[in-house]
């Protein structure tokens, strides 16, 4: 099958955080909230979050907080929900939630909520499940959940359902796997999953499995190894992963390695990011890869890290 270059994909991760003046960090300075999330979960998911200095992480995190409570994907840039669920997230590795004041963030983050139960992702006012999810997560992590109305945030959620049993971004939208993975991890963190028809959605997410092994998002698309999160976790939450070839999967994201430099590609010879290393790495924890620390499918964080926040060990 091949073996998980872990040496050098912790190498490139460490590099890719010091540059600052190269194309790809260029490119992801809006984001670089999502990018610390992406990188420091893989670190962590491989067990060498211990080569990072969390305080210099915490530091930087806290720099991006606005007055609102919400955080923005890098130090001056505007408030979004999801760097907001990012900067909680790499927060709950470090075990560092107690630098937060949780009632202003909690209440920011609650007062997203629009009337309908959807949630805008910003002040601005885009609505997406994608922002369902993070809030949801969000103050579940927080211990908040109670600040919004669970009940209209599940119906508006429910109501972005299709006929083929994926859910889309918004009401009559396309099903999407990236969205399937929001609202069926949305659904589970609110013990909600009843609502769901687990053998349709089930057969639309193992629909996506092609001739490669490697997944895509959408029929008729390109396999890509993100999706090796989005469409595996969306499978192992309702219980169906047992429908796509586990092995294949597998071959699928480490030929997809950079064996020389590091990294992960969203398919074989393409070149290398922070973020298809992370769901490369995420996906061949959910495959229970030798090593490799388990990671929750609903949070998208380690597992003994959701039992310290939800069970105190």
């Amino acid at each position: 099958m091949g073996e998980l270059e872990v040496e050098k994909h912790v190498q490139y991760i460490l590099a890719v955080g010091k540059k600052k003046d190269d194309f790809e960090s260029q490119v992801m300075d809006h984001l670089r909230m999502n990018g610390a999330y992406w990188g420091l979960t893989t670190l962590d998911i491989l067990q060498k979050l211990d080569t990072v200095d969390p305080d210099e992480v915490v530091e930087w995190v806290m720099q991006c907080q606005h007055d609102c409570g919400g955080f923005g994907g890098n130090v001056g840039h505007d408030p979004h929900i999801l760097y907001t669920l990012s900067a909680v997230q790499v927060l709950a590795l470090f075990d560092k939630l107690d630098v937060l004041d949780i009632e202003r963030l909690s209440n920011c983050v609650s007062g997203l909520q629009n009337d309908d139960g959807s949630v805008s992702g910003d002040m601005w006012g885009e609505v997406d499940t994608r922002f369902s999810y993070c809030a949801i997560c969000c103050l579940a992590i927080l211990h908040r959940l109670d600040k919004i109305n669970v009940e209209k945030a599940v119906n508006y959620i429910m109501s972005c359902q299709n006929l083929d049993g994926g859910f889309g971004c918004t009401p009559g939208a396309e099903s999407h796997a990236g969205q399937i993975f929001c609202c069926v991890g949305a659904l589970a963190i609110t013990g909600s999953l009843h609502h769901v028809d687990k053998d349709l959605l089930g057969w639309w997410l193992c629909e996506r499995q092609v001739k490669s092994g490697g997944l895509n998002g959408r029929p008729e698309k390109l396999p890509d190894v993100c999706y090796s999160w989005w469409v595996l976790s969306s499978l192992i939450i309702i219980d169906r992963v047992h429908w796509i070839d586990k092995n294949k999967l597998a071959k699928f994201i480490l030929d997809c390695q950079d064996k020389e430099n590091g990294g992960i590609s969203d398919r074989p010879e393409d070149a290398v990011d922070v973020f298809h290393t992370y769901f490369g790495v995420a996906g061949l924890s959910l495959l229970g890869y030798p090593g490799l620390k388990a990671i929750d499918p609903a949070y998208a964080l380690p597992v003994d890290i959701v039992n310290r926040l939800f069970f105190g060990r």
